[in-house]
């Protein structure tokens, strides 16, 4: 009995899928490569960033750093080389999209009108839309936005939601493009705007960068959902393999080290965020 017990828990094993047997579509050219290209933003810090030694930091880039690991493994490789490829807000679709970079870490919302272009990860974030001003301007509410100067960088969920908002407040406020957070904050220091709009941890990154940090105040208020999720091109088997390492960490409860890391002076992560981990902690 014993025999046909171990027999039959041999051939399951045997029958199991493999990635590493055969591989197809980006994780057959990860493997033939023996290299997985990984996109980052060098201005959404701390999700992505490049730090002193030029290198890409943050939350996001160790998300996909344990993904590239976890990716080894499943493919059986003695070692991988990770290529990094800087993209922005505009290039990071169309990187995408080409293939010029596997996964794109960095701080990008998963909506359903990117989705009919690219694939996304399970969730690694859960934000919101809100914006900075100086202490000195009293700008509490979106009330207070009426007949002032806002910033935001065109083509992201932000400027869509804001621009909603504002109508939905009855508000009449300038609108100023920029193309990165970095000049967006550069002009709400300068005071040619008067308050700066983005994801919520994003500006609260812009502000703790600043030697005059107690000179900003980031609103209480929040006027959008912002999920975000890791980038990819449509490949059913690579988001596989990338969901179940996030999946993995999740369970595991490291995530939480990776949050205190790049968050730990915000305290613990929120009800909603502790939520969404669990909720993605899918079964192996």
């Amino acid at each position: 009995m014993k025999t046909l017990i171990l027999a039959f828990v041999f051939a399951c094993v045997c029958a199991a899928p493999s990635i590493a047997a055969e591989p197809q579509g980006v994780l057959k050219k990860i493997k033939a490569a023996r290299t997985i290209t990984l996109g980052y933003s060098e201005a959404a810090a701390p999700f992505s960033f490049v730090g002193d030694d030029n290198r890409p930091q943050g939350y996001s880039i160790d998300l996909c750093k344990r993904i590239a690991d976890g990716i080894q493994q499943q493919l059986g490789l003695a070692e991988l080389t990770i290529k990094w490829v800087k993209v922005n807000v505009e290039t990071r679709i169309p990187a995408v999209m080409k293939g010029a970079v596997d996964i794109e870490c960095g701080a990008t919302t998963h909506t359903l009108t990117r989705q009919e272009k690219v694939d996304f990860s399970s969730m690694t974030f859960v934000d919101g839309g809100s914006y900075i001003s100086k202490l000195r301007s009293n700008i509490a509410t979106l009330k207070d936005l009426n007949g002032k100067r806002i910033s935001v960088i065109p083509g992201t969920t932000t400027e869509k939601v804001l621009q909603a908002a504002l109508d939905q407040a009855r508000v009449k406020a300038e609108i100023v493009a920029v193309h990165t957070h970095a000049e967006g904050f550069a002009a709400l220091r300068e005071g040619t705007i008067d308050a700066y709009a983005s994801d919520r941890m994003i500006l609260i990154g812009l502000a703790l960068g600043a030697l005059d940090v107690a000179s900003y105040r980031l609103s209480d208020e929040m006027f959008s959902y912002e999920p975000y999720a890791l980038m990819m091109r449509r490949d059913a088997d690579f988001r596989l393999a990338v969901n179940r390492e996030l999946a993995r960490l999740y369970r595991s409860g490291d995530i939480i080290n990776l949050y205190a890391r790049w968050y730990g002076p915000l305290g613990e992560p929120s009800t909603l965020l502790k939520a969404m981990y669990f909720l993605n902690s899918l079964p192996e």
